[in-house]
């Protein structure tokens, strides 16, 4: 049996690079065979199952007395390192972290590779699902993407109050 390859701590840009060789293809194969809607929708729930599943690990490995809100934002360097995600934030305390995308390879990167078309659902849809695999009481509302043409994406994570017990441990 080969050993298991922990990717927690791959760049999220290196992951999503990864899987879009392979899911860019499948989904044009999908396309061409069951129609673009189709092909949308199938990929948009398999991707955010996949988000949810992540959530859940990656909380689960946060576990210790650290806030959900803490715990969330000590794992968010995964998601910008290398300059992946340039952020200007706007606020932060226990129970929210607010703050917008200036610049977002992401973007970039699926622009590059010919699948700007479908980045959303390879990476923006997934952000809200992880969010709520990670901690049922964490929400996410955004209000703009720059992957949908704006010129910064407008990121607003909230822990709904009942969720922690008062303590801020979300359990």
């Amino acid at each position: 049996m080969a050993d298991r390859i922990d990717t927690a701590e791959v760049p999220v840009l290196v992951k999503r690079r990864l899987q879009a060789e392979v899911v860019g293809p499948l989904f044009r194969e999908m396309e061409a065979e069951v129609g673009r809607e189709r092909a949308e929708a199938i990929l948009d729930a398999a991707v955010r199952r996949s988000a949810r599943a992540e959530g859940e690990r990656f909380r689960a490995g946060t576990e210790g007395g650290t806030g959900v809100m803490d715990a969330f934002v000590d794992i968010f360097d995964l998601w910008t390192r290398g300059g992946a995600l340039e952020i200007d934030v706007l606020d932060r305390g226990p129970a929210h972290y607010d703050f917008n995308v200036t610049r977002c390879r992401y973007a970039e990167m699926y622009r590059e590779m010919g699948l700007g078309d479908i980045g959303h659902l390879l990476s923006c849809n997934r952000d809200s699902t992880f969010v709520e695999g990670f901690d049922p009481g964490l929400r996410l509302t955004r209000d703009k993407t720059i992957m949908g043409g704006a010129s910064c994406c407008t990121f607003r994570y909230r822990l709904e109050e009942d969720t922690d017990g008062g303590d801020g441990s979300g359990r």
